[in-house]
């Protein structure tokens, strides 16, 4: 009879994790961890650390103390180039290279893996449908997409490579509302569907309830609530926690849903 393991590594993990510029603390002591096939909203002010702990995951940056793995391997320069493969990463407002097509810019990321045009071509189609983007716009530069169109982009190119797990940078923080809450419900159906683990970062707290399996809170470099959104909102660890939730709460609104 077979037995299901229990004590696998979380996809992304942030163990006691410190990261100092100069005098300056980014991130401070934090422990995070990221089951396989979930989603984890980090959620902050500008500043409190968040993009910092998505870029020590693909060795933009790396921490002065504490360990960053992924599936349990620690991301160091020499395991840095196999995590890479593993990981899809969304940066601010897209990161598309405004000399390029839509079709050139998804293609991007299939250049460290050797990948041939025949072979983005064949993966291309099932990510048109994936993130309803208009075949037609494959061919179009950026500054002849919309800004959802441009975000698409952005998506396609971060699941190209079939990575095991996303990171999302504010990627939905420069669209008006609408558009906003169509790709969000994309999203969550895209991450759904595949099965990735995600680690998105916002500025929005209800973004974050949507979107999030779990909740990260982080004030100053450090967190100060995990879980679920629903406890944030009913049972919040400190003052600042009550002060943040209700901050974003509209007037004579009952609260965040």
């Amino acid at each position: 009879m077979e037995t299901t393991t229990t004590d696998a590594p979380p996809m992304l993990a942030f163990e006691n994790v410190t990261k100092t510029f100069g005098e300056q603390t980014a991130v401070d002591d934090v422990t995070i961890d990221v089951p396989t096939g979930t989603t984890t909203a980090l959620i902050g002010s500008s500043g409190c650390g968040k993009s910092t702990l998505l870029r020590m995951l693909v060795g933009l940056e790396h921490p002065t103390r504490g360990h960053v793995r992924v599936d349990g391997v620690d991301v160091t320069p020499r395991t840095l180039g196999h995590i890479r493969s593993r990981i899809g990463y969304v940066i601010q407002e897209g990161g598309l290279f405004p000399h390029l097509t839509a079709r050139e810019n998804v293609a991007l990321a299939a250049r460290p893996h050797g990948w041939t045009m025949g072979r983005v071509e064949a993966r291309l189609d099932p990510l048109v449908e994936l993130t309803h983007f208009p075949p037609d716009g494959l061919d179009r530069y950026p500054g002849e997409l919309s800004g959802g169109q441009r975000q698409r982009v952005s998506l396609m190119r971060a699941l190209l490579t079939e990575p095991e797990a996303l990171l999302m940078d504010d990627p939905f923080g420069a669209l008006d509302p609408m558009v906003r809450h169509e790709l969000q419900r994309e999203f969550r159906d895209i991450v759904k569907e595949t099965g990735k683990t995600a680690l998105i970062v916002t500025h929005d707290l209800v973004e974050a309830g949507y979107l999030g399996d779990d909740v990260v809170l982080m004030n100053k470099g450090r967190v100060v609530q995990q879980g679920p959104f629903r406890k944030l909102l009913e049972a919040p660890a400190s003052d600042f926690v009550r002060r943040f939730v209700e901050a974003q709460r509209a007037p004579g609104d009952g609260g965040a849903s």
